[in-house]
């Protein structure tokens, strides 16, 4: 089947996709956008977090058909061209990038957060990053990337 969606905001088509393959597997073996990545096949690790028409979803859950003529945004995405977003920068600057696989599921899922709640706390922060799994930081260093992409932004923290 041919699936026509925007990625990144421009206008894709993925031809000869299998009804049942994943939209993680159409963006990082047809589409050619690596950043989401594939680790656990089950929605367990958030490491695949892509925007749906603006909602986080694990790219590994949704079957390809469901995208048509809808609107994906990855980790790639969330930048403009070579300039980082925020949140990715804060991320570079706090330490928070190790082996880097939980790292673009985290990045979407802090975007997220952030636009709905800026300033949020410590607590805030757990319970929005708790389906996104990291085996290399502790995850204090991701806290700092937070509190320091929320102040960048205008936040008090």
């Amino acid at each position: 089947m041919r699936v026509r969606c925007t990625v990144n905001g421009e206008e894709r088509v993925a031809d000869d996709v299998w009804a049942g393959e994943s939209l993680l597997y159409v963006l990082r073996e047809r589409l050619g956008l690596p950043g989401s990545k594939n680790a656990c096949e089950q929605g367990e690790c958030g490491s695949c977090t892509v925007y749906l028409d603006g909602v986080p979803v694990c790219a590994c859950l949704v079957a390809a058909g469901q995208v048509e003529g809808r609107t994906v945004v990855t980790v790639e995405g969330l930048a403009d061209g070579d300039l980082l977003h925020p949140v990715q920068q804060a991320f570079l600057d706090a330490g928070a990038v190790q082996c880097g696989f939980c790292t673009p599921g985290l990045v979407v899922a802090v975007h997220d957060l952030l636009q709905r709640h800026p300033r949020p706390s410590d607590p805030d922060v757990r319970e929005a990053l708790a389906g996104n799994l990291c085996r290399c930081t502790g995850y204090e260093k991701i806290l700092e990337a937070v509190r320091l992409a929320a102040l960048r932004a205008g936040g008090d923290r």
